[in-house]
C-alpha cells in the first residue's frame, strides 16, 4: 500500500516514510551481498523489507540508484569513519563475519558478488575500490605506495572471494581473529604504517 498523508499526521507519515526507506536500504544491502546486483530482484528486496514495490521506485527511482545508495551508505561511510591504519582490518572483519549483525557494512561482499554486471555497476564498484586503495596507499611512504595500496586491496578482496563466495576450506571456517592476525603480520611488510598490536607505527599517517 502507498503512504498517504492524513490531516494532522504529517510528522507520523514522514517517520513512516523514513522507516520504510531504511528498511528498503537494509534489505537491498543484504540481498546484493547474498546474490549480487543482477540476481537481487526489486520484488525480492521489497518483500524482504515488508514494503510495496512501488515505494521502492518512489524513494529511489531505479534499481541502479538504489544500488548506488547502498554502496554510498556502506563503503563510503566506512571510508569516512575508519582511520586509515584500521581500514584493512575493519573491512576484513566485516567480510569474515559472514553477514554480521543488523546494519553491518557488507559493501565489499556486494562488490565480490556483483563483478561482471553492467558497465554502470562495474564503474561504481571500480570507483569504490579505487578509494579503498588510495586510503591504504597512505600507509606506505614508499615511492610505489599506489601499487602497494592496490596489492593490499587485491589481497583483501581475494580473501573475501575465497571465504565468502567460493567457500574454500580451511579459510571458509577459520577463526576471524586468527585470519586477521596472520594477514596483519604479513601485510606490515607491504604497508609499513599498519599498527602493530593495535598501536600505530611511528610516522603513520594521521
Amino acid at each position: 500500500m502507498g503512504e498517504t498523508s492524513q490531516p494532522g499526521t504529517d510528522g507520523t507519515c514522514r517517520r513512516d516514510a523514513q522507516g520504510t526507506r531504511r528498511r528498503l536500504l537494509d534489505a537491498a544491502a543484504e540481498l546484493f551481498a547474498e546474490r549480487g546486483y543482477e540476481r537481487a530482484t526489486v520484488r525480492d528486496i521489497a518483500a524482504r523489507a515488508g514494503a510495496n514495490q512501488a515505494l521502492l521506485f518512489r524513494y529511489f527511482g531505479t534499481k541502479k540508484a538504489l544500488f548506488g545508495e547502498v554502496m554510498a551508505r556502506g563503503g563510503q561511510e566506512q571510508l569516512r569513519t575508519t582511520p586509515a591504519d584500521r581500514l584493512f582490518e575493519v573491512a576484513l572483519r566485516g567480510m569474515l563475519a559472514g553477514g554480521g549483525g543488523p546494519g553491518a557494512d557488507r559493501s565489499l561482499e556486494v562488490c565480490l558478488r556483483s563483478i561482471g554486471g553492467s558497465d554502470e555497476i562495474a564503474d561504481a564498484l571500480r570507483g569504490l575500490g579505487e578509494e579503498y586503495a588510495e586510503v591504504l596507499a597512505t600507509l606506505s611512504a614508499s615511492d610505489d605506495g599506489g601499487l602497494r595500496g592496490d596489492l593490499a586491496l587485491s589481497w583483501l578482496l581475494g580473501i573475501g572471494l575465497m571465504r565468502v563466495v567460493v567457500g574454500k576450506e580451511p579459510l571458509a571456517s577459520a577463526d576471524p581473529d586468527r585470519v586477521c592476525t596472520l594477514t596483519a603480520g604479513a601485510l606490515r611488510h607491504l604497508l609499513e604504517h599498519l599498527p602493530a598490536d593495535g598501536r600505530p607505527t611511528d610516522g603513520a599517517a594521521d
